[in-house]
Parts: structure tokens; C-alpha cells; sequence
């Protein structure tokens, strides 16, 4: 959380007005009209702020306090302060928008993380998540990442049931000049 406190002006300037409008309108595709989503880790508030404009309800988690401040004021509601390990859902989601926040938790831990989230979907309910594409496990430039392929995301799913892969699609990184960094995009349904 340090690295995101200290960072969270340029952190913003850096992602708040990148395009995944592609993933959000397949993710949205799948949830009812003014469903309910869970934006966690919601960074700068970018996919809240887009969420909210589709007439969605949105609940903000993120566990930076700067970025919560930031968020909230963007996308005119208050952001939950809350590392994922502590995040207890207190209602249910039509969808869970992950978004390049979950790989910042190892993979033993991810597991029970992901298990419980599950347990706040709806039957039929949407999860997208992203990790950075391949093997790595380590810190870099500054924070702790669990990147994932197909198979060590297919690994961890087998001990979470209830959820099953709808799609799985790896990106280049629609940040300018790092386009040549993967991703792999994923989105998980509740059977």
C-alpha cells in the first residue's frame, strides 16, 4: 500500500484514461440492467466512473487510502478502504470487477481470497480478473506480482467450484510503449 500512497498522483495520470472499454462492455454484456458491481481495487476509480455512466450500482474497494480519496472524489461516491484479505463483501454482485489488482496477492493466499468473493455472487454472476501473462512471482518496480498463464489460473480455480471460465484472452498493455507486455484477461462465471 506504501507504494501506491507515495505514488498515487502519477498512478493516476498513468491509468486513469486508459481504454478497456472492451473488457467492460463483454463483462457488462453479462450482467442485468442497473445490476450490482463490485469495483476491487479500484485504483484511480476509472472502471467505477464507467460502470456508474452504464447505470450500474457500484461498490469501490481499494486498499491505498490515497487512492481512495482520488477515487471518491472521481467518481462522486465514497470509496471502501480495504486490503483484499480483510474485504468481507456485506451484500451480493451481480459482478466482480478485478482488474489488474488481484495479482498483487500470492497465489496461496489468492485462493481463499477468490473463494470468498465467489461466495458474494449472484448464481450467474460475472468475475473478471487480470494478471499480468506469465510465470513470475516476485517483487518489481516496487510491489509484490503473481503473474499467471492459462494453466497455473486453471490450477487455482480447481479448488474454487463454483466458479467456471466463460473466456480467457491474452493483451498487449494499452498503456503507450508497453504494448509489448501481456495480459491475461479472464472472465469466470458462478455455476
Amino acid at each position: 500500500m506504501r507504494y501506491y500512497n507515495e505514488r498515487a498522483e502519477a498512478f493516476c495520470l498513468d491509468t486513469r484514461d486508459v481504454d478497456l472499454s472492451t473488457f467492460q462492455v463483454e463483462f457488462m454484456g453479462y450482467l442485468p440492467e442497473g445490476g450490482r458491481i463490485l469495483d476491487l481495487g479500484c485504483g484511480a476509480g476509472r472502471d467505477s466512473k464507467a460502470f456508474l455512466e452504464a447505470g450500474f450500482q457500484v461498490t469501490a474497494v481499494d486498499g491505498s487510502v490515497e487512492l481512495c480519496r482520488i477515487a471518491s472524489e472521481f467518481i462522486g461516491q465514497p470509496v471502501l478502504c480495504s486490503t483484499f484479505q480483510d474485504y468481507v463483501p456485506e451484500e451480493e454482485f451481480d459482478g466482480i470487477w478485478a482488474c489488474a489488482s488481484l495479482l498483487h496477492i500470492p497465489s496461496e493466499e489468492l485462493v481463499g481470497i477468490m473463494a470468498r468473493l465467489a461466495g458474494s455472487l449472484r448464481r450467474g454472476g460475472c468475475f473478471h480478473v487480470s494478471f499480468k501473462y506469465g510465470d513470475f512471482r516476485g517483487v518489481r518496480n516496487g510491489r509484490f506480482f503473481q503473474d499467471m498463464t492459462e494453466d497455473s489460473l486453471r490450477k487455482l480455480l480447481k479448488d474454487i467450484s463454483e466458479l467456471e471460465v466463460v473466456s480467457t484472452k491474452i493483451s498487449g498493455d494499452v498503456r503507450a510503449g508497453r504494448e509489448k507486455e501481456l495480459w491475461l484477461n479472464v472472465l469466470l462465471r458462478k455455476a
